[in-house]
């Protein structure tokens, strides 16, 4: 598994520079009877829901060229929290 998901931030990693937004983590968890496939990104200065939405639209194809993972998975496009 860390080698598919090492894969999939190779990537995405220098796409998402581009838009300054930076690959914090990955990881594909199964909770319930569901597997989500969670992408944690982050940029110098947070990260909007706008850039989340840009950033989904721009992993969504490349997972879909690359079909890595077999199961039926949701992916869950997420900012790293900040602390206050």
């Amino acid at each position: 598994m860390e080698n598919l998901l090492n894969t999939i931030r190779n990537n995405i990693e220098d796409v998402l520079k581009k838009e300054d937004v930076i690959v914090d983590s990955i990881a594909f968890e199964k909770e319930g009877k569901y597997n989500f496939l969670r992408i944690v990104l982050d940029a110098a200065n947070g990260i909007d829901l706008d850039t989340i939405v840009k950033a989904t639209n721009i992993i969504n194809p490349i997972l879909d060229k690359l079909d890595l993972i077999e199961e039926e998975y949701i992916l869950d496009v997420l900012s790293k929290e900040r602390g206050n």
